[in-house]
């Protein structure tokens, strides 16, 4: 199969393309295409491209206009983030535009929006996401975290878990729980919570990349005014839920999973075997081309959903479904980065500076491919771990 896009798509993709080889500064470039994994930017990085892209209005094109979306079509919002990949731009800050900024504009009060969407907007600071707990990742109806009702402010106390960049967040959205005697999905609101509240401490937790990204959030008796609260008391449940339906093509890491072929083919091409490049070498040969043709059968079931097809399946079922090819395909990737380069794997490079010792043998493709496959190690369990996605489509699919 080959995708084809009209001449007018085209053209549009040529002016995405130009823009983004004007405005993306060459360090910020050279860091993501060395470091840069599937929606893990270094974060100062991506409030720097934000700024940058607001100046264009393209920050938030996936919004409505209204808010400050552009009104592109699914394809031509497909093709600006096939193109921010290929350039390796730094990701947005995704939690704010992609997570509780629709939140926020569908569910939230007149106030909020005011307040919020404007700084999303123009990526005035970073959101953290506070949905998981230890006990409680992939099952997320079973959350403690509690929020007590006293006059008008909520009492929370608890801990979250895997928060990515809470040390630098300004804001938080949190998942917590309110009314502990109902089903326990009914007892969980939304709280937007300011991250310099007293009572929250953050703890940064190591990770096999020897990245620090990820962190520990602690409530104790943080106050959080009544107006915090997005929508309505015991709704969080199904806000997490939109979520997942509305950004039902993100989960399949479609255009990181292309450009990470493109590259295991470039690889592949410059890495020899007894002076034989290993694309040639039967084994990479047919690696490659099983990757590459699962990729394609992905990037089909992206476009039937661009498209709107209607499926006899669960909409949240086919969410899962790309989520699985998605997130195991990075791992194949990355996995394929490795075994490419071979010994050169076990060479570290800090991933702080993109400057090279000129000195340096080894090829240009060498820094951040093992510390990349490390990290993606946990793809097929953040968002929703393997085994959850696979429960979820055998009962919302197959109804067993």
């Amino acid at each position: 199969m080959d995708l084809k896009f009209d001449a007018s798509l085209a053209d549009f993709r040529t002016m995405i393309r130009d823009a983004i080889k004007q405005d993306l500064p060459r360090e910020i470039q050279e860091r993501t295409r060395l470091f840069g994994g599937a929606n893990s930017s270094d974060p100062h990085d991506s409030l720097a491209w934000m700024k940058i892209l607001s100046k264009r209005g393209w920050t938030v094109p996936h919004w409505p206009e209204i808010y400050g979306g552009k009104n592109w079509s699914p394809l031509q919002l497909f093709i600006f983030q096939e193109e921010l990949y290929k350039a390796y731009a730094p990701d947005t800050c995704w939690g704010g535009t992609h997570m509780v900024g629709p939140i926020i504009y569908t569910f939230g009060s007149e106030a909020q929006k005011e307040q919020f969407l404007p700084a999303i907007r123009n990526g005035d600071y970073y959101w953290a996401q506070g949905f998981s707990e230890p006990g409680s990742g992939s099952d997320l109806a079973s959350l403690r975290t509690a929020a007590v009702r006293k006059g008008d402010k909520y009492i929370v106390n608890g801990q979250k878990i895997w928060t990515s960049c809470a040390y630098m967040s300004e804001w938080g959205f949190f998942l917590v729980r309110t009314d502990p005697e109902v089903k326990p999905q009914r007892g969980i609101s939304f709280l937007l919570i300011n991250m310099k509240s007293p009572g929250i401490t953050i703890r940064r937790i190591p990770q096999i990349n020897e990245e620090a990204e990820l962190c520990e959030v602690f409530l104790d008796d943080v106050e959080v005014p009544a107006e915090q609260l997005v929508g309505e008391e015991g709704q969080g449940w199904s806000y997490a839920k939109f979520l997942l339906d509305h950004e039902r093509t993100t989960s399949s890491f479609i255009y990181f999973n292309k450009r990470e072929l493109d590259r295991a083919k470039m690889i592949a091409t410059e890495e020899t075997l007894d002076g034989v490049p290993l694309i040639l070498h039967p084994n990479f040969q047919g690696r490659i081309a099983r990757l590459e043709a699962e990729i394609s059968a992905l990037e089909g079931s992206v476009m039937r959903l661009l498209a709107n097809e209607e499926f006899k399946y669960n909409e949240t079922a086919v969410a899962s479904i790309l989520k699985v090819s998605g997130s195991k395909l990075q791992q194949a990737l990355t996995e394929l980065h490795v075994d490419l380069i071979g010994p050169k794997a076990i060479r570290h490079y800090a991933s702080e500076s993109v400057d090279r010792d000129p000195y340096d043998p080894w090829p240009d493709h060498i820094p951040g491919r093992t510390s990349q496959a490390l990290i993606l190690r946990a793809s097929t369990i953040y968002g929703g771990s393997l085994q959850v996605q696979k429960n979820i489509i055998a009962k919302l699919a197959f109804g067993l």
